[in-house]
């Protein structure tokens, strides 16, 4: 195995330094060109662009499903491995090394960063669209399933429908994508603060690759990590697009086109901008806690006026059910649910792993200090019980509605108007719709802040105070790719957003399980002497 310790290499030292600038050659020179050529190549074909991500999505999530299910699954258990054995002794930084952040700001971050848009687009949607799919039943159609249920459905039956709506729901927010998120927040802050070696992907596989990845297999792995990132990131941004003006044209209503499209997104990158020049302790830091505090009023409010019994039931069974049905939902075999699997599941897997490059090196940034099992334990287990619980309320309350009625307006809404028409329901209507809005804006700002931050640390040889003016750039592309999904995808936007996710993610995925194999042979060595990693990130 390679010594992270033997390197020579310093921070830095392949950048240079045109206009004022500090860029790492070629990571940012090839990642900006070609954003920028996909930027205008997508908008100068839009008809065929909107073929190509039309066959994409489908051919990868169907053609892959086992690869992704599998994978995700091996993450889960990798965390778990590392928290029951001795590697969870190990201290991010060394062993004198303290925590920069308390546990309220720490969580605030990570959570926000981790699935703040989705969760609130999905937080009604998923479980309604889960509940009415199982209590559908399953339909055959040349010997394969047509419907969109989840494993056997649940035929008629709106108990048993509506524990595996949740099951399925909380299956997608929970253990698994929190794990890919550990792996590579994990990999990153300790080869970062154990072995100073720099802030990006490519330090992560030294043990194997030895002083090769500071050349073209680390250029080619950092390349990687910026495609997910700013891809995985612009479908986040294309969903918050949608549902804040599904959210406006519903109180106001203001137009939902193009238009509309275009003029948000540049209002909200204008405003991550400001956040950008705030830096990470006066713009994320702040706008994360303030996130955190309006989601949980939101969060409180539905539950005390909605149908607190109902939620608090569905909160236990659909926690248990999760518990019990998440094998086979795991299980990447001999199962008939395809549309579910792939529709569903595939699609989430290689999501989340695009995201990971982001939200791994944002969590890394603001992690050192933490013993492995803390890291894991915080990162995978807490969240986890967040979602269960956000799930419960919002899910719980929509589908309570609509067996109540089954006419609903929340029904047939579109997915990013089922938030609204969920709220409609419920006193002070006007007043939560404008907070959903706010909290979907924010989120929508403090991704995009922090994924720029994190673009510009890969793309500036692990560098974390680069020149302001890179992460203003890699900002503002971050809004031009969200806006020229969103343009090309016409009524489908958000097919078009979900395939370059898909896309980027499946080849990330690979990279994602080599990191494993990686992490543990530089844990094992900081087991063995902790006291030699810590001289050598304090040097």
């Amino acid at each position: 195995m390679s010594n992270p310790e033997a390197t020579e290499y310093e921070v830095g030292q392949d950048n240079i330094q045109p206009f004022g600038l500090d860029i790492h050659n070629p990571v940012f020179v090839v990642s900006a060109l070609s954003i920028i050529a996909f930027v205008l190549l997508t908008l100068a074909f839009q008809q065929e662009a909107t073929t190509f991500f039309g066959w994409l999505r489908p051919f990868l999530t169907s053609t892959f499903d086992w690869f992704f299910l599998l994978s995700a699954n091996i993450f889960v258990l990798f965390g778990i491995f590392l928290v029951v054995t001795p590697f969870g002794s190990v201290r991010l930084g060394g062993t004198d090394a303290k925590p920069e952040y308390s546990y309220l700001g720490w969580f605030a971050m990570l959570f926000a960063a981790g699935m703040g848009i989705g969760l609130m687009f999905f937080g009604v949607s998923e479980p309604m669209s889960h509940f009415a799919s199982s209590m559908g039943g399953t339909a055959m159609e040349n010997g394969v399933r047509t419907d969109w249920a989840p494993l056997g459905a649940a035929a008629g039956d709106v108990e048993a429908a509506r524990n595996l709506g949740m099951a399925a729901t909380i299956f997608h927010w929970a253990l698994h994508p929190w794990a890919i998120y550990a792996v590579v927040a994990l990999a990153l802050a300790f080869f970062a603060y154990n072995f100073n070696l720099p802030l990006t992907l490519r330090s992560a596989f030294y043990p194997i690759f030895g002083e090769a990845v500071w050349g073209w297999v680390g250029h080619v792995i950092d390349t990687l990590a910026v495609f997910a990132t700013l891809f995985g990131l612009a479908t986040s941004l294309g969903f918050g697009t949608e549902q804040a003006l599904a959210g406006l044209n519903h109180l106001f209503g203001t137009p939902t086109g193009n238009g509309a499209r275009v003029i948000l997104i540049s209002l909200i990158t204008a405003a991550a901008l400001i956040s950008v020049l705030r830096g990470l302790d006066g713009g994320v830091k702040v706008l994360s806690e303030i996130n955190i505090a309006l989601a949980a009023l939101l969060l409180v409010f539905i539950l005390f006026v909605g149908p607190t019994a109902t939620i608090l039931e569905t909160l236990v069974s659909g926690g248990i059910a999760y518990v019990s049905d998440v094998v086979p939902l795991s299980n990447p075999f001999g199962r008939d649910d395809d549309n579910f699997r792939q529709g569903w599941t595939s699609f989430y897997w290689a999501w989340w792993i695009s995201w990971s490059p982001f939200v791994g090196m944002f969590i890394a940034r603001v992690s050192r200090g933490r013993t492995v099992r803390e890291f894991i334990i915080c990162v995978i287990f807490v969240p986890t019980i967040v979602s269960i619980f956000w799930m419960a309320v919002f899910g719980g309350t929509a589908i309570e509605q609509v067996i109540a009625d089954p006419n609903a307006a929340v029904k047939d809404a579109a997915l990013e108007l089922k938030l609204f028409e969920m709220l409609a329901q419920l006193p002070l209507a006007w007043f939560t719709s404008i907070l959903g809005i706010v909290l979907v804006i924010v989120f929508f700002v403090t991704s995009s802040d922090s994924g720029s931050l994190v673009i510009d640390t890969i793309t500036a040889g692990g560098k974390t105070d680069a020149p302001v003016a890179q992460r203003v750039f890699w900002c503002t592309f971050e809004g031009l790719v969200a806006a020229a999904l969103l343009l090309v995808g016409g009524a489908g936007a958000l097919t078009a957003l979900q395939a370059m996710a898909v896309s980027t993610g499946f080849p990330f995925t690979i990279v994602l399980l080599v990191m494993c194999v990686s992490l543990l042979m530089g844990l094992n060595r900081a087991r063995k002497d902790p006291t030699q990693t810590s001289r050598r990130s304090q040097a």
